[in-house]
């Protein structure tokens, strides 16, 4: 895909805010106008827009992306996202926990128990962890209360979460990081803590490291995401 307009500008549509090219209105793979609550996000959006040369290159736009998605995706398959979101909780990475080494079982405990901790106190929901890869059942009051914290966000907020939950493989995590108790960095490096500690041992391939970059850059962006809709 080429470049052919001269210029990306933020416009206001409505009640919120939406992205031009040239002045002709931006719209999604959905043939959606592409509109967002919040003028800053529109702006990074067209900065992303702005930034590209002779040939776009999708994967230099995550903003764009996340946009896109919670438009044409969150909006119109809301229950499947949902589900697909609050579905982690029932195998969340930090419920299980290794039985060896000593120091990577010291380690999930310091970083991984204090998030369970919080929860519990956050949303009345306390998770049952295990050792271990079989599964450990969860409760049908804490699944729901999970749940609802998932139902609860409007559809760019959803799509974040989503994104952070896919990226860390934990719910638990993605929600830390969405109410601000966690930054990204702290997100991705718990989120990888068993990854970090065989590293730490084994060294690392090419392969891995080229996932866990792109692992990072998803957490990052979509923490960024919600930082430019919370800056109205």
């Amino acid at each position: 895909m080429k470049r052919v307009y001269r210029e990306a500008t933020t416009r206001q549509a409505g009640d919120g805010w939406g992205v031009a090219l040239d002045a002709k209105p931006m719209r999604t793979p959905a043939r959606h106008e592409l509109i967002v609550p919040s003028v800053a996000l529109a702006a990074a959006i067209a900065a992303e827009w702005d930034a590209q040369q002779d040939d776009i290159g999708p994967a230099t736009m995550p903003l764009t992306r996340l946009a896109a998605t919670a438009i044409d995706r969150a909006r119109t398959q809301r229950d499947l996202v949902v589900a697909e979101t609050a579905n982690y909780a029932g195998t969340d990475l930090v419920c299980y926990r290794a039985d060896n080494p000593p120091e990577l079982v010291a380690r999930q405990q310091a970083e991984w128990q204090p998030l369970l901790d919080w929860m519990m106190l956050r949303y009345d929901a306390t998770l049952a962890v295990t050792s271990g890869v079989l599964p450990q059942p969860q409760s049908p009051a804490a699944l729901k209360a999970f749940a609802a914290a998932v139902t609860a966000q409007d559809d760019f907020r959803l799509t974040a979460l989503h994104t952070m939950t896919a990226a860390c493989g934990s719910l638990v995590i993605a929600l830390a990081l969405l109410e601000g108790r966690l930054d990204a960095a702290a997100a991705f490096a718990i989120s990888q803590l068993d990854e970090t500690f065989q590293i730490e041992s084994w060294g690392e391939d090419a392969e891995a490291a080229a996932r866990r970059h792109a692992l990072a850059e998803d957490i990052a962006a979509a923490a960024r995401f919600v930082q430019l809709l919370d800056a109205g």
